[in-house]
């Protein structure tokens, strides 16, 4: 029977596990981009998939005010912030050591971001072996909302395109200066059989003064 089989272990209990995926995604959802290993990413994608899930599925809800709510939706919207709020820390502390309430990013802002898509809200992007265990190391990321991503798409083609214009310049220079050593390999091959023709006329007439 596959009992425990589903998931990632760690090598630790369900509290330890639990309490170590619970910063992973406040982590996650604060700074929006961590550095993890790959088996942690990976496992963490699905626990923040879920959240964001949870508070996406209540569609206009989630990101409507408060005050334009009626007593229905405001019963759903507590409900789904009861939810996230079981396993989510309340708040977490950016980069500038300013307080943001998770909950309400949640919320307001990625539930909003991803309306309409469906899943996917994650990237992992791997970054090969880390230094002293040989890990492997990646970066688990929020996808930006479609108008960041656009626009990211013609700096990446740009860029794609510039590329073998210095790779083209690299070769033409390594060509020409193939050439300038070959034409030096040239003269000196010149000198040196110059250098025999004159020791070798030098030989002859010494020995034409000796008789």
């Amino acid at each position: 029977m596959r009992h425990r089989k589903d998931g990632r272990q760690f090598g630790r209990n369900t509290s330890h596990r639990r309490a170590m995926f619970r910063n992973m995604a406040a982590n996650l959802v604060t700074h929006e981009r961590i550095v993890t290993t790959a088996a942690k990413a990976k496992e963490l994608r699905r626990v923040t998939e879920k959240l964001i899930t949870k508070a996406k599925r209540l569609g206009p809800v989630a990101y409507t005010p408060q005050a334009d709510l009626s007593d229905a939706d405001k019963a759903k919207r507590l409900h789904v912030h009861r939810l996230l709020a079981s396993y989510l820390p309340r708040w977490g502390v950016t980069k500038d050591g300013t307080k943001q309430d998770l909950i309400e990013k949640v919320m307001l802002d990625l539930a909003k971001r991803y309306d309409g898509r469906q899943g996917g809200y994650t990237r992992i992007i791997k970054l090969g072996p880390r230094r002293g265990d040989g890990a492997d190391m990646s970066v688990i990321e929020l996808l930006a909302d479609a108008e960041t991503e656009a626009a990211r798409k013609p700096e990446k083609e740009s860029a794609t395109n510039a590329a073998p214009a210095p790779a083209e310049e690299e070769v033409a220079e390594e060509e020409a200066a193939e050439e300038e050593a070959a034409e030096e390999v040239t003269d000196e091959k010149s000198t040196d059989a110059e250098a025999k023709a004159e020791a070798a006329d030098d030989e002859d007439d010494e020995e034409k003064a000796d008789e």
